[in-house]
């Protein structure tokens, strides 16, 4: 038995321990929830504002005596106001967190113009201010006083493009020196010496691992190949395991993800505490920037490309990989699947649950939510039947055509801008697994699938119909999607569901990706002089020429927009490679992301959408479309101007809903505009006059 001297001694040490302070974002939540500012937090501390801000940012830590007293308040908070019984809603994540302010886009500085800046110099994990002392950046301050702050710990922005001669070109124009001749010492450099990263976007979130982008001097310098050869698929390129870089990452215990070293590469150590030690690569020479999505980056001079990168990390976030992988990626930052909650047996602090996300484990679908491959579906032996919700490739009958309509000169073209953004704004979508009901009440405000027979319902021969892709009538019962359904009793029609698959948790989880991605959209195209308060005609002949004005952020834009598409299409992605079995699992399914309830409802409410525009068009005009791909449509028209055939007030303000010209997501600018002649041709060979009428060319073997 121990002596009493003994455990005196023993609690007296444990007695002169520092107190153990919550998390960072738990500090903040509880300040919050008393209803106190952090500047009286500061006021009744004796420190500064900026001294609180950095404790609940996890930048610093206090120090005796406030440290005794800060654990005093908090403990006497937490036992108000247990995690438990907060009721937490996020906010935009703009308003969560700070992000570096974009630098002026302009065309790349003449040499003599270059910022070249010292390395920022190794700091301690957790820097330290003096209290009192305000935070300083050497940038100048932002002349908007709503302007967010440079994060201290990143002052050199999210991420930096690497030449061959050791330059690397951070954001707002500045170089610094990388001595780094191997991939090992590249990363050991970002990571200690670079200053790059970006502030998470989620106060549950984590920071953004920095980005490293390699010219082909570079990676050649580094001891990579030019080009990645001999791949069939472009997701498969990978160095060998046998080569000497992967060699090398090794030797200096780094690891690389399951990827492998590819285009883009991701070189990590198991996180020590909170802090993450991860290395993001993206390699151009190996296509790391897909044309499609970066028109034109790969040929900027690597000043510009950081430019271009920088403004997407800022607005969007920091490239993890394809924009597709990037709009999943968006999702997850902004709905971190777990958060700190205090255990209510030991009083310590654990991973918990964080309300209105997906959660840490992945679920099954619904069998007509799954593709024909998927496990449920195999093994269940499932003959039921799939959900179709797919956006409309429709085109309209020549017989339906009359007179009038072969009579106007020209087809003009109408796009949506970013229809699927605009589906996803306040959708509410399934998260919890679904359950399985049979012959159950509609009830329009439930996410899931619902087997009904809609092939009654007659519409109108020269619309498509809402309820198919392909806009022909049903035949029969299918599985549709809620928002499906619910239009069909918005159009006055009777629903009686067989079955269902429905989820008793929702919550609208797509709102902080769709609040961010509008706010991108519409900043960037008002960067390149398309702005909200432009009347219809300036509105038309500013997108004329907004594009040829400034490439580099016309390249930004339609990151922005295949982030949007890529990531709804990421919610359901298929197997990959020729040796795939039907039955067995594959990478994506292991994600709690891979949701294809979730995707079904952004298409199923984007196309539902575009019928209703159609429909009050058709009521309001008279005029009906020639065809609609996706969020395109085309329209006969009497000029080559859609100012001559959308409605309008008497007072000149355009008519609610049907089509409305504008920048912002749902409205539509100008596509295209070709002869009338030429988009009956095409509607008599079967071919989609939508697909074609921005470039005029139309190419039989289009895959419809």
């Amino acid at each position: 038995m121990p002596s009493q001297d003994e455990l005196f001694e023993a609690v007296d040490a444990l007695l002169e321990e520092e107190p153990q302070l919550p998390p960072p974002e738990e500090r903040a939540r509880l300040r919050e929830a008393a209803g106190v500012t952090q500047a009286r937090l500061a006021a009744v501390l004796k420190t500064s504002t900026q001294t609180v801000k950095n404790w609940e940012n996890g930048r610093s830590e206090p120090k005796s005596p406030r440290l005794e007293a800060y654990q005093r308040l908090l403990k006497g908070w937490a036992a108000k106001y247990s995690a438990h019984a907060a009721h937490t809603t996020l906010a935009p994540a703009a308003a969560l967190q700070p992000a570096p302010v974009p630098g002026t886009f302009t065309s790349a500085p003449e040499p003599t113009d270059t910022v070249r800046a010292p390395a920022a110099p190794t700091a301690p994990e957790r820097p330290t201010r003096p209290a009192g002392r305000p935070a300083t950046s050497r940038r100048a301050a932002a002349k908007k006083a709503a302007a967010p702050a440079v994060d201290p710990r990143f002052p050199h922005g999210p991420l930096a493009v690497l030449d061959g001669d050791g330059s690397a070109y951070a954001v707002g124009g500045v170089v610094l020196d990388c001595p780094a001749t191997t991939v090992p010492e590249l990363v050991e450099w970002t990571l200690r010496e670079s200053g790059l990263g970006a502030p998470k976007l989620n106060r549950y979130g984590k920071d953004s691992d920095p980005l490293i982008v390699l010219t082909a001097a570079a990676a050649v310098k580094l001891g990579l190949p030019e080009r990645l050869e001999g791949h069939e698929q472009r997701r498969s390129l990978r160095l060998p395991d046998d080569h000497p870089v992967v060699k090398q990452v090794a030797k200096a215990k780094w690891q690389l993800t399951q990827r492998g070293f590819g285009p883009w590469a991701r070189i990590y150590r198991k996180a020590q505490g909170r802090d993450r030690q991860c290395v993001q690569l993206a390699v151009l020479s190996w296509d790391a920037l897909d044309e499609r999505s970066w028109p034109g980056v790969t040929e900027m001079e690597p000043a510009d490309i950081a430019r271009v990168l920088g403004v997407y990390a800022m607005r969007v976030i920091t490239p993890r990989g394809s924009t597709a992988v990037s709009g999943l990626e968006l999702m997850t930052a902004l709905r971190p699947p777990t958060k700190a909650v205090r255990d209510q047996e030991t009083g310590n602090w654990v991973s918990g649950y964080n309300a209105g996300s997906l959660g840490t484990e992945p679920m099954d679908p619904a069998p007509p939510e799954a593709t024909p491959e998927h496990p449920v579906v195999v093994n269940s032996g499932w003959t039921g039947g799939f959900l179709n919700e797919e956006a409309y490739q429709w085109v309209r009958s020549v017989d339906t055509l009359s007179d009038e309509e072969c009579t106007l000169p020209y087809a003009v073209g109408l796009d949506l801008n970013t229809a699927f953004l605009a589906a996803a704004a306040r959708l509410v979508v399934g998260l919890s697994a679904p359950d399985h009901f049979v012959g159950p009440t509609f009830n329009p405000k439930i996410p899931g699938s619902w087997l009904a027979d809609l092939s009654h319902i007659e519409l109108d021969p020269r619309l498509p119909s809402p309820f198919t892709p392909d806009g022909s009538r049903p035949t029969g019962p299918a599985w549709y999607q809620t928002h499906t359904l619910a239009y069909a009793q918005e159009l006055g029609y009777d629903v009686h569901p067989i079955e269902a698959y429905l989820r008793r948790e929702t919550g609208a989880y797509l709102d902080p990706w769709h609040d961010r991605l509008k706010n991108a959209y519409v900043d960037t195209l008002a960067d390149m002089g398309v702005t909200k308060d432009l009347d219809d005609a300036a509105f038309l002949s500013a997108m004329e020429q907004h594009k040829q004005n400034d490439p580099a952020l016309a390249a930004v834009l339609s990151a922005i927009k295949a982030t949007v598409k890529g990531g709804v299409g990421k919610l359901r992605e298929r197997p990959q490679g020729k040796h795939y079995k039907a039955g067995e699992t594959w990478p994506a399914l292991a994600r709690p992301t891979w949701r294809p309830d979730i995707r079904a409802a952004v298409i199923s409410k984007a196309r539902v959408n575009m019928h209703r525009k159609l429909n009050n068009m058709a009521k309001m005009t008279g005029l009906f479309p020639l065809a609609v791909l996706s969020d395109c449509v085309v329209y006969p028209s009497p000029s080559e101007s859609p100012l001559d055939f959308l409605p309008y007030a008497a007072s000149g303000k355009p008519q609610p809903g049907a089509f409305r010209l504008g920048p912002t997501p749902g409205l539509a600018k100008l596509e295209g505009v070709q002869s009338m002649l030429w988009a009956v041709d095409l509607m008599e060979k079967g071919l989609n006059p939508a697909r074609h009428i921005k470039g005029g060319d139309a190419v039989l073997d289009e895959g419809e």
